[in-house]
């Protein structure tokens, strides 16, 4: 899954990165409106956390242009305003929920997994392959009917891989999907993301091609 945090404030951005980076999500920081633009044409969010009272353009501004525009991640306001208007503009524009400043990180952190299961159990399948299952809205893997236990990475990575079973994914994309942009990524990562979902799929379930990627086993 990844994440957009739309904030002008450096001390807050910074421990929320921190925390869904600790959640195991891939999120990326616009520091004022016209960035949050800018990032919302250029890459697909799952959902964005979205503050109100930012410079270049406001945040109604900019959540009014994305879903006019067509955009449908997940839209968590982030706000300091009282007023309950404010908040009610905010979801007239198409915002999924809000929360209060100052929040909890850990109430944050539940908002975000509950908004995103309730937009995966509308809009994804649960998908198979050969003897997998990855169900989206559980965020559950299955092997054989038996519920495997995988860290939030090895699932974006397994979600990825079977999502498009035949493609051969380039490391570079696969550290797009898992981390976000400017999140420090060692040379190594993937491969050790790979190695550590193997043991927990099975080593023949994902195949290395070498000198360009990874994809699943083709089944026969």
């Amino acid at each position: 899954m990844r994440l957009l945090l739309v904030e002008d404030d450096g001390m807050i951005a910074q421990t929320v990165l921190g925390a869904m980076r600790r959640a195991g999500y891939a999120i990326d920081w616009a520091e004022d409106g016209r960035a949050a633009e800018l990032s919302l044409s250029d890459a697909v969010y799952d959902l964005v956390l979205l503050d109100l009272e930012l410079t270049q353009r406001d945040g109604i501004d900019v959540l009014n242009r994305y879903r006019k525009g067509g955009g449908v991640a997940v839209i968590i306001i982030l706000t300091a305003a009282d007023a309950v208007g404010d908040r009610i503009l905010g979801l007239d524009a198409g915002a999924d929920d809000y929360l209060m400043k100052p929040f909890d990180l850990d109430e944050l952190a539940a908002r975000v997994r509950t908004s995103l299961r309730r937009r995966t159990g509308h809009r994804q399948p649960v998908y198979s392959h050969g003897e997998l299952t990855l169900d989206p809205a559980a965020h559950e893997v299955r092997k054989s009917g038996q519920v495997l236990y995988l860290v939030p990475r090895e699932f974006d990575l397994l979600q990825a891989l079977i999502e498009e079973p035949v493609r051969v994914f380039r490391r570079a994309e696969l550290e797009k999907k898992l981390y976000g942009y400017g999140e420090e990524v060692s040379s190594n990562t993937i491969e050790v993301h790979v190695h550590s979902l193997r043991r927990k799929i099975g080593a023949e379930q994902i195949v290395t091609i070498r000198g360009v990627g990874y994809r699943l086993r083709w089944l026969q």
